[in-house]
């Protein structure tokens, strides 16, 4: 994959960012670890992740200068709002290697400040929990956050192929408008559909996809600290976020990959080709200033 190095780069070119946290997560560690061995993955002899959706990301500006946040301040989160920040004041577009899903809350407080940003997240928990084992700011709540703060639409947002016993948590999805799809009715209604739903809900303005590695079934990814049996296989997620392309993209990431549980790299494997595909959605943003054009 042919991902140049430097350069000022044209307005919203995707641009890769490392995000090593996993303090927040609140069953299995481990996260922190994921972003070189996605990084693997995705740039190994064996991947043919050239082109997809008829893009060549190096052609349309993508970036990848190895930036890695910076975590040794008393406030992860602040510094991970920084980087981000950073890259918009570049003209550039995060996406993002997690590290647990905390790390979004601060990257939509970036993206969201002047406008709240709509979402296509695929997870199999909501992720709107209020406080959990005294902790307010852990891997399970980032949404409700986001929302209260103003920086992520609810009404402009679909959680796709949740499931699992805390069904209780997630309130606050239907409670502030959020469409929720769970992984049963994604069964019933085939991909097709829930493209289509996806595409109605977020309309033109600006989105955010958010892609948990729990969201797919642990057969065939096993490597993250909380999964969830029944869940999405790779191909049927794939779809769906590939059937979003040409909608306002304006940043990503893949989050939850617990490498020492992945002993046979399939779940790097997954989370690689999903970051590539999510790279190749902002490529793809209509909105966007592509190299082409000057």
């Amino acid at each position: 994959m042919a991902i140049p190095e430097g350069g000022s780069g044209p307005w919203g070119a995707p641009t890769l960012l490392d995000v090593p946290l996993d303090e927040n997560s609140s069953y299995k560690r481990g996260a922190a670890a994921a972003p070189p061995l996605i990084r693997d993955a995705l740039t190994s002899e064996s991947s043919n992740m050239f082109t997809e959706l008829g893009v060549d990301v190096g052609a349309e500006g993508a970036y990848d200068e190895g930036c890695e946040v910076e975590l040794g301040s008393d406030d992860p989160f602040e510094a991970i709002q920084k980087a981000v920040s950073a890259l918009l004041e570049k003209r550039r577009r995060p996406v993002c290697l997690g590290g647990d899903h905390s790390i979004t809350y601060p990257i939509l407080r970036a993206l969201g400040k002047d406008r709240p940003v709509g979402m296509v997240h695929i997870d199999a928990h909501c992720d709107t929990a209020g406080v959990f084992e005294g902790s307010k700011f852990h891997h399970g709540g980032p949404f409700r956050h986001a929302v209260l703060d103003g920086v992520l639409d609810p009404e402009r947002s679909i959680q796709i192929g949740i499931r699992g016993g805390a069904e209780f948590l997630w309130e606050f999805s239907f409670e502030s408008g959020m469409t929720v799809l769970h992984v049963d009715e994604v069964a019933e209604m085939g991909v097709r559909a829930v493209v289509e739903k996806a595409r109605k809900v977020i309309g033109d303005g600006p989105t955010y996809v958010s892609f948990d590695v729990d969201g797919i079934d642990p057969a065939f990814a096993p490597g993250t600290g909380t999964p969830e049996v029944g869940g999405l296989t790779p191909r049927e997620a794939l779809a769906i976020v590939r059937g979003i392309a040409g909608a306002h993209i304006v940043g990503a990431d893949v989050v939850e990959v617990a490498p020492q549980y992945d002993a046979t790299t399939n779940t790097a494997h997954v989370a690689a080709q999903m970051l590539f595909t999510e790279l190749c959605l902002v490529a793809l943003d209509p909105k966007r200033e592509s190299r082409r054009s000057g």
